[in-house]
């Protein structure tokens, strides 16, 4: 199958082996028993594990000159392949781009292209092909691992070189716009758990963070004295589905619900939207997760508890989970939870409603705004996995 063209490209793909295209240098390790050979630092020295920054400007570890005498590790050129031909985990098969000239540990190898092939192109063509380079991996598959020999026979498609250029640059730019897009999202992440901090009461120290005009003191309740807590139950009989609707009618013991059609949503649902004007807090492990709503009517099951509130409270509780206020609460040998009482006894603050409106705003936009972030990431990802299938052979 032929890929997608660029206009006026007319060059026939073919294929060749890797190893006749380019220069395939594995690396090496220094002892470590000997500080002579990591100290003073002076070459730049990439272990396997650095392979997912996908573009290498820097290394964690350096070795010195002695140690690269004394070792098998051998000087990479700038804007040479790296792949992983060996690590934990999803590591082996990876490639990376080095931006550096630097030296690697055993684990990896340089690929330096000839000029019958542009670094780029043969990084997204790598890129593309993770999974078959893992299956031709040597060893039982989850310990296998690449070599030279693997990677100089290894089959790769040429197209003419200016056309090489116009595809990798086009994906280079996508794998660009993505990072951006991903600094940003974790920029709003630290945002928001910043304002988190900052905007509620932290181990009963005031807000430190307020709107103007709101000076009146917070006050301190229980949650079951601010809102309705209603602990999810298990239903005794069976489940039937309304087609009209889609959505389940439960019948049993859940009698706030009794005669609703209703949708159940089970403990490993929480950290999804799930039912419309309630809170929904996880009860059993993962303790704390929460979710706001979707659905008129719902029924939960044992591992939920439902909470009447507002953004503002939700906001409240999502930071005391990520500030780990339920690991003091968490009992069981089965499995972690926390009761009913303490989360109903569990102390919460309040404001008067104007300013409780204003807080749950705030990162109610907020929250709308990393969604919106995630949506473009998601995109660019799939637009990037659509391309690289039909960008090459």
């Amino acid at each position: 199958m032929f890929p997608t063209q660029f206009t006026g490209a007319s060059f026939t793909w073919e294929q060749v082996k890797l190893g006749d295209v380019a220069e395939i240098t594995p690396g090496g390790t220094p002892s470590k028993n000997i500080s002579d050979y990591w100290y003073p630092k002076e070459i730049p020295w990439l272990s396997s594990g650095e392979i997912n920054k996908e573009i290498i400007f820097s290394t964690n570890d350096m070795i010195s000159k002695k140690g690269f005498n004394n070792s098998s590790a051998k000087w990479i050129n700038q804007n040479s392949v790296l792949i992983a031909l060996a690590g934990q985990g999803k590591t082996r098969g990876k490639v990376a781009i080095n931006r550096i000239p630097l030296t690697t540990n055993q684990s990896i190898a340089g690929i330096d292209p000839s000029d019958e092939i542009y670094y780029k192109f043969l990084y997204h063509q790598l890129t593309k092909d993770y999974l078959k380079l893992r299956l031709i991996s040597s060893g039982d598959g989850s310990r296998g691992g690449l070599n030279k020999k693997l990677l100089n026979d290894y089959a790769v498609n040429l197209s003419g070189i200016d056309e090489q250029h116009k595809i990798g640059v086009l994906l280079s730019h996508i794998d660009n716009t993505l990072q951006l897009h991903e600094d940003h999202l974790q920029f709003l992440h630290s945002f928001k758990s910043f304002l988190l901090q900052k905007m509620f009461f932290d181990n009963d120290i005031p807000p430190l963070l307020r709107f103007n005009k709101f000076t009146e003191k917070w006050n301190q309740c229980k949650l079951n004295d601010h809102t309705i807590v209603t602990m999810g139950q298990s239903p005794n009989s069976k489940n039937y589905t309304n087609n009209q609707t889609g959505k389940i009618l439960v019948q049993g013991n859940a009698d706030l619900y009794k005669n609703k059609i209703l949708k159940r949503v089970f403990t490993t649902e929480v950290t999804k939207t799930a039912v419309k004007n309630d809170i929904l807090i996880s009860v059993r492990a993962p303790v704390g997760d929460i979710a706001q709503n979707q659905y008129e009517s719902v029924v939960i099951g044992r591992g939920i508890a439902s909470i009447k509130g507002n953004d503002f409270l939700y906001y409240q509780l999502e930071k005391m989970k990520n500030n780990g206020f339920w690991n003091k609460y968490i009992a069981g040998s089965t499995f972690e939870s926390i009761t009913g009482k303490d989360l109903k006894n569990t102390k919460i603050y309040t404001t008067n409603s104007d300013e409780e409106r204003k807080i749950g705003n705030i990162f109610s936009s907020l929250t709308k705004i990393i969604q919106l972030q995630e949506h473009k990431i998601d995109s660019l990802k799939k637009l990037k996995q659509f391309l690289l299938q039909n960008m090459f052979i």
